[in-house]
């Protein structure tokens, strides 16, 4: 994993920095609308990571958009500010989706885009374009969102099944605020808080073995040699440690697992071809 984890950290610092890598010719745009966060990857034709962006949004849930004006209006804002440190425009953007959402959903997705001026060139299950990031031929990758747990089985090189269920970070920020009697924002900003995760993760240990559970029934009937979690809501220290030990399988963390599903929409966005 270490060539992915670098490309992964020198994403991150892009977006961390607000820093632009030097580029030539077209580029790709991948747009992460989360439950939690709203993310911009931007790469160039061969992949390389050229500028990232990302700001808390609220406006989809499970796949749906809840806010369809306050969802364009913050990539539109997203994509001037990378267009104007860049000094190109941003023509081209992919987008991504919870395995198993409706039609209709897949469509208000992609009309976002094309409100924040963008030419929609692909929609991608979510755990599939984490797989492209991680170069994953064989396992599952699993990517634990804000609101749904979505898995991708590769076998070869291709996806051979996607499903998602809705439980995700959403459900274990209400399960704090349920135990300190807080509203969700706050319990939202403990949850994520670095140096409270010893005293939280014991409370929300009940969600992360939910999702291991979520995990083995998606795995029934294949046979996979390692599991690949990723998403902003596996970040805890002892997350993989919950799934080894209900699935009997390796699992593996990325680092700065938030931004690899971003980093992969933005893998499948397609140029046209000159």
């Amino acid at each position: 994993m270490e060539l992915k984890n670098r490309t992964l950290s020198n994403f991150a610092e892009l977006v961390q920095t607000g820093e632009c890598k030097k580029f030539r010719g077209r580029l790709k745009v991948g747009v992460d609308l989360g439950t939690a966060n709203t993310v911009l990857a931007v790469v160039d034709r061969n992949n390389r990571p050229v500028a990232g962006a990302s700001a808390p949004s609220h406006a989809i849930r499970d796949g749906v958009i809840v806010n369809y004006y306050e969802s364009v209006q913050l990539v539109t804002k997203l994509k001037q500010d990378l267009e104007e440190k860049l000094g190109t425009e941003l023509l081209y953007g992919a987008a991504a989706i919870p395995p198993g959402v409706s039609e209709g959903s897949i469509k208000s997705i992609g009309y976002v885009l094309e409100g924040a001026g963008l030419e929609v060139t692909k929609i991608v299950d979510e755990p599939t374009a984490a797989a492209a990031v991680l170069k994953i031929t064989d396992g599952a990758v699993v990517d634990v969102g804000g609101g749904t747990t979505g898995i991708s089985i590769l076998k070869d090189g291709k996806v051979i099944y996607t499903d998602d269920e809705a439980t995700g970070g959403s459900h274990m920020t209400m399960t704090v605020a349920g135990h300190y009697k807080i509203p969700y924002e706050e319990a939202e900003v403990l949850k994520t808080t670095p140096e409270k995760e010893a005293e939280i993760f014991p409370v929300i240990k009940a969600t992360v073995e939910k999702m291991a559970v979520i995990t083995e029934k998606f795995l029934q009937g294949y046979q996979v040699p390692a599991v690949y979690v990723v998403g902003g809501s596996c970040m805890f220290r002892e997350f993989t440690t919950v799934f080894e030990k209900k699935l009997k399988l390796p699992v593996y963390r990325p680092v700065h697992p938030l931004l690899v599903t971003p980093l992969g929409i933005a893998y499948h966005c397609e140029l046209p071809k000159v």
